[in-house]
C-alpha cells in the first residue's frame, strides 16, 4: 500500500515524514512519488500540525530516482504522465506552507538531494553526502537542481556539481551552504526534532509567511526554468546514452 511508503508519526505539533522504502535506499519509485504527494498534503491538512521532519528509513535519506523505472521512461505516455509526477513531488515541498526540517540521515542523491535543498532547514548526519548525478546517467538535471543549485552556490559551482555528479561530504555541504549543520549520524533526528520543535513555538503566521515569501525567490526561478529543464529530462530518455545505462544496471543487477 502507499500508505506504508511514507511514515507519519507524531511528536506534539510535530510531524515526522520517514521515506520508507530501506531495501532500495528509499529511492522514489512510482508509487513512492504519489504516497510523498498525498501524505505531505494530509500533514498540511492537519490543523494541529506546525512544523515537518522529514528523513529515511534505513542507511540512506534517499538514492534519488528509482533507476528501475528508467525503461517504461522511453514510451512517450508513460514519460509524459509520469513526468508530470516527477515535478509535483519538489514543487509539493517547495509549497508546503509548514516549515520543513530535513534530518538527512544517510545519502540523499538526485531527486533526494532535491527534497533537502528544498526544505527549509538541513540537519545532515557528518557521515552522509549530498549528490545530483544525473548528468552521469545520461540525463538532464530536470527535477529541481538546475533551479536549485546556482541560487545555493552559484553558478560555477552549480555546474562543477551538475556536471560532474560529485559527491559532497557533510562538512562540505554546509560549508557551500547546502546544509546548515553537520552531527553525528545517532544526533541526526533528535537534532531536527529541537530545531522542528523551536518552529512550532513560533506564531505560525510569521513562520510560514516568511518561508512564503523566502521561497518566491525560487519559484520565481523554477517558473522559468522547470518546464525547459524537464522537458529535455523527459528527452534525455531516449538517448542512447540513457539506454546503455539502463542496459549496465540491468546487468549488474542480475
Amino acid at each position: 500500500m502507499t500508505a506504508d511508503l511514507v511514515k507519519v508519526e507524531s511528536d506534539g505539533p510535530i510531524r515526522i515524514l520517514t521515506l520508507n522504502r530501506p531495501e532500495a535506499l528509499n529511492s522514489f519509485d512510482d508509487p513512492l512519488k504519489v504516497a510523498f504527494i498525498d501524505t505531505l498534503r494530509s500533514v498540511e491538512r492537519d490543523p494541529d500540525a506546525r512544523a515537518i521532519v522529514l528523513t529515511g528509513a534505513g542507511k540512506a535519506f534517499s538514492a534519488g530516482g528509482d533507476i528501475s523505472n528508467f525503461e517504461n521512461r522511453r514510451e512517450f505516455h508513460n514519460r509524459f504522465y509520469w513526468m508530470r509526477i516527477a515535478r509535483a513531488v519538489p514543487e509539493s515541498l517547495m509549497r508546503c506552507h509548514l516549515p520543513v526540517v530535513a534530518a538527512i540521515n544517510g545519502p540523499a542523491v538526485g531527486l533526494g538531494c532535491s527534497l533537502a535543498l528544498l526544505s527549509d532547514i538541513v540537519v545532515i548526519a557528518d557521515t552522509a553526502f549530498l549528490a545530483d548525478p544525473h548528468v552521469n546517467a545520461g540525463l538532464v538535471a530536470g527535477d529541481g537542481g538546475a533551479v536549485l543549485w546556482p541560487l545555493l552556490v552559484g553558478y560555477l559551482k552549480a555546474k562543477e556539481y551538475l556536471l560532474l555528479g560529485e559527491r559532497i561530504p557533510a562538512e562540505e555541504a554546509v560549508r557551500l551552504g547546502l546544509a546548515n549543520r553537520a552531527v553525528p549520524k545517532e544526533d541526526v533526528l533528535q537534532e531536527a526534532l529541537g530545531l522542528a520543535r523551536r518552529l512550532a513555538e513560533l506564531s505560525p503566521h510569521a513562520v510560514q509567511e516568511t518561508k512564503k515569501a523566502i521561497n518566491l525567490h525560487i519559484e520565481a526561478a523554477a517558473l522559468r526554468i522547470t518546464p525547459f529543464a524537464l522537458a529535455a529530462e523527459s528527452e534525455s530518455f531516449v538517448t542512447d546514452e540513457v539506454k546503455s545505462f539502463i542496459e549496465k544496471f540491468t546487468t549488474k543487477a542480475r
